[in-house]
């Protein structure tokens, strides 16, 4: 399915990207994500190719809130693990600001320190920050979800909806530029689920600038 479907008013005819350009990182300060006719395929066992995304472009300012809607299978996650970066474009131009941060599906996929203020903080790790810096960061971001009282619960008694707040908190501390959320109704209370099921489509979410300070 041709994603740039699904997010419409984000389409635009956009001039080539250079992000090695200062002239381009000038012109993209107040722009979070910009990509053009990005394509992707994937080869199966027998040998084809099967285009999953066609000549979808898209562009996000900085300091807002994005959704992409649709059934499931149409390349919603897809096209976000390629802003992430965890897939590369079968073609297409893309520009994405950085730091930035993406929460999976599962939590299980991401959570895997043993306490909560351990997981926050391990994407920090590779930052040159204080100890006082760190904790602050993850005491700001716990906060920020709802989650401080359970600063040093084990992670495994967690529940899915509190794991997957810690992990939109671990993505907060590290102050990213572009949250990129996948599906986050997948753990929601029975009640809101329902509710959800009503509009038969599920979303990806795309924050930017989306850091708790």
């Amino acid at each position: 399915m041709n994603l740039s479907t699904l997010a419409r008013t984000s389409l635009l005819h956009l001039s080539p990207l250079r992000s090695t350009s200062s002239t381009r990182d000038n012109a993209t300060e107040s722009v979070a994500i910009e990509g053009r006719n990005i394509n992707f395929s994937v080869n199966t066992r027998q040998g084809r190719i099967v285009p999953i995304l066609k000549d979808c472009s898209i562009r996000i300012p900085s300091g807002q809130l994005w959704m992409l809607l649709g059934p499931n299978g149409c390349g919603k996650s897809t096209l976000l693990k390629i802003l992430a970066g965890l897939l590369t474009p079968t073609n297409g131009a893309l520009y994405v600001r950085r730091p930035k941060s993406y929460v999976f599906q599962n939590p299980d996929h991401q959570v895997v320190m043993p306490t909560v203020e351990a997981d926050v903080a391990f994407g920090l790790g590779r930052l040159n920050l204080t100890n006082s810096e760190v904790r602050s960061r993850v005491s700001k971001a716990l906060e920020a979800v709802g989650m401080s009282e359970y600063l040093q619960r084990p992670v495994q008694t967690l529940s899915g909806g509190q794991k997957q707040r810690v992990a939109i908190a671990g993505a907060l501390a590290e102050a990213c530029k572009v949250l990129l959320l996948d599906e986050l109704t997948t753990f929601l209370d029975e009640s809101d689920q329902v509710s959800n099921s009503r509009h038969k489509v599920e979303c990806v979410s795309i924050f930017t600038d989306a850091s708790f300070a």
